[in-house]
């Protein structure tokens, strides 16, 4: 189990959210309704009917549990290197983003776009799948360099299904990592929920069953096939959006918080992606980041849920 006491279940999880409130409970607006074909989509992806007001999770969802958890920032560098060192990834972030003036929105785009589809009602969620999709419309295009195994004129589509369940595993698995890291490792019968709920949020973005992993064990063989084969090729695009990443523009006090930022970033992204990006981590630094993951995990129960949890989350087990 996570590596720290607190009340456990979705009762113990509500009460220690509702714990931290400091301001008074707003108003809740009546639920938008769903279309009849997002009713579908819905019922499709999940097997079962939705209902306008209820989340795709509850709070006793694995989902709920790590999703929470704000130290999920720490990963949020790690999952958009991994998404980009797919050279066809690299190639329609870099033609239809603004990552050279704005490289930090797409991380905090798809924090909050992830996290409605998460914690919020049906409605909400369907909301933001529809904004991804519509953004996605407009990627399209083609290399013009070959890159590992992919050669000149490759297409690439955002809303091509292989492309989007890679993007979508790496959040997985960044999460995962991430949540394991810095708060608490998971019994594998969690680990094994977490997954089958993952496959929920692949399906609604339309992937079929044929290129989402069965299981678990399943997800982690791919991973790890992935990295170690040659799909993931660093490309100059890959390389130029990982330094807008590592070192934005900002301001020098900024700047210089980041550099902390930059170290976790590092320190999570797998060895062999860290290589081909050209980054280095030192056996100190291997020493440095499981010191700070110790304290870390000793010091997230003392938190409050105001500081501690995402604020989505905290709505969501408040209205639960």
């Amino acid at each position: 189990m996570a590596a720290h006491s607190q009340p456990t279940g979705a009762a113990g999880d509500a009460s220690a959210v509702a714990r931290g409130r400091t301001v008074r409970r707003a108003k809740r607006r009546p639920p938008q309704a769903l279309s009849a074909a997002d009713a579908r989509r819905w019922q499709a992806a999940t097997g079962k009917r939705s209902d306008p007001a209820s989340p795709l999770f509850s709070p006793a969802s694995v989902t709920w549990k790590i999703n929470r958890e704000a130290v999920l920032l720490l990963g949020g560098g790690r999952a958009l290197l991994m998404q980009v060192a797919h050279p066809l990834v690299a190639a329609a972030v870099a033609a239809h983003s603004g990552f050279r003036t704005r490289p930090l929105h797409r991380l905090f785009r798809t924090l909050e776009l992830t996290s409605t589809i998460v914690f919020a009602p049906a409605a909400e969620a369907i909301g933001a799948l529809r904004q991804i999709e519509s953004a996605h419309a407009r990627v399209k295009g083609k290399l013009d360099s070959k890159v590992g195994p992919f050669a000149v004129g490759t297409r690439y589509d955002a809303n091509h299904a292989p492309l989007l369940f890679w993007v979508h595993a790496t959040l997985v698995d960044s999460a995962f990592s991430t949540y394991e890291k810095f708060v608490g490792t998971l019994p594998r019968t969690a680990a094994h929920r977490y997954y089958e709920e993952s496959k929920l949020v692949a399906r609604l973005f339309g992937v079929p069953d044929a290129l989402i992993p069965e299981k678990w064990t399943d997800f982690r063989r791919d991973m790890k096939s992935m990295l170690e084969g040659d799909a993931l090729a660093v490309s100059d695009a890959g390389r130029e959006i990982a330094a807008s990443i590592m070192d934005p523009p900002l301001p020098f006090g900024l700047k210089h918080g980041f550099r902390t930022s930059n170290f976790f970033t590092r320190g999570l992204l797998p060895p062999i992606l860290r290589e081909r990006y050209g980054l280095t981590w030192s056996a100190a630094e291997e020493r440095a980041l499981a010191g700070l993951a110790s304290v870390v995990r000793l010091a997230l129960p003392a938190l409050p849920p105001l500081v501690r949890f995402f604020p989505r989350a905290r709505r969501a087990f408040d209205a639960a």
